[in-house]
């Protein structure tokens, strides 16, 4: 226990002092929020010297008066110690970006804390980029032998009947600008086609299908089939997207993006995070959490 005499230590652990710094914290917060490098912003040392000052008086605070402090007030404090201790460690992370097409892949990524390109530790590789799109409207033109035999105006996902068969738009994919369709007669699937040529269908089946025209799709969901390669060897493998990352060795993998470049080849865009504090801000929120609980309950109770 800190001894009671001393007026500096009583000044640290003054409730003014509390005042103060969280005041300043949380005017100095604030910028931040409507900023877009928020990670610089909040580990620049003016605002880590602010955490770090009000860390020290928070811990000085209970160490002076743990034996008069509550249970409940104790885990709080607790709570808020270790939350600060995993943003401290938080800021010890880094954020990297990179671009990669369809199929390729890439050794460096670019470090935004270092402002420049840098070799990663293992090959990333995009193995395949993988949409789904709303629904919208198409023209599909039906061509028997050579000649024109109709045209229809449909949805992905609908179906028409055509000559004893069930025609069905299962997928557009309009950065290819084709449509597959499958054929089902009866309860029986005969096969597939796109409009592009590719086909499973009998090959004396009678029609073919182009698409003629199509309404901007929007896209509903996109996610990337990620590689990790070592020396040209598979380490790891999984699927990232924006709100679900890939996991592995305490780094995440999020696909931020996929679009096309000018020359129509489909590209993806990867942000690794790498954030040893996360699990110890969890910890501590929760405890927290169950501090602040608890302290509601014994006043409720009182």
């Amino acid at each position: 226990m800190l001894p009671e005499g001393n007026k500096v230590i009583q000044w640290l652990s003054s409730t003014q002092l509390s005042l103060i710094l969280f005041g300043l914290l949380a005017a100095a917060a604030i910028p931040g929020t409507l900023l877009k490098s928020q990670r610089e912003y909040y580990n620049h040392p003016v605002f880590l010297l602010l955490l770090t000052a009000f860390a020290l008086h928070l811990a000085i605070c209970t160490a002076r008066r743990w034996q008069t402090l509550s249970r409940t007030t104790l885990i709080v404090h607790a709570g808020v110690l270790i939350t600060l201790a995993g943003a401290f460690l938080t800021g010890r992370g880094y954020v990297a970006t990179i671009n990669i097409y369809e199929g390729e892949s890439s050794h460096s990524v670019y470090r935004w804390d270092l402002k420049k390109d840098t070799l990663f530790g293992q090959e990333i590789r995009v193995k395949k980029i993988n949409t789904e799109f709303h629904p919208v409207p198409l023209q599909i033109g039906i061509m028997k032998g050579e000649a024109k035999f109709d045209l229809k105006t449909l949805k992905t996902g609908d179906a028409f009947p055509l000559d004893g068969y069930s025609i069905k738009a299962e997928r557009f994919e309009p950065w290819k600008e084709a449509v597959t369709l499958t054929v089902v007669k009866g309860s029986k699937l005969i096969g597939s086609a796109d409009t592009l040529g590719a086909s499973t269908l009998p090959a004396d089946f009678p029609f073919s299908f182009k698409l003629v025209a199509f309404q901007d799709a929007v896209i509903k969901r996109f996610w990337v089939d990620l590689e990790l390669l070592e020396n040209g060897h598979v380490v790891t493998s999984g699927i990232t997207e924006i709100n679900h990352p890939f996991n592995w060795n305490g780094l995440d993998f999020f696909n931020t993006q996929v679009s096309l470049d000018p020359e129509k080849r489909p590209f993806a865009g990867i942000q690794i995070v790498h954030d040893p504090g996360k699990y110890v801000v969890y910890s501590g929120m929760f405890i927290l959490c169950v501090g602040t609980i608890a302290a509601w309950y014994r006043r409720f109770k009182r």
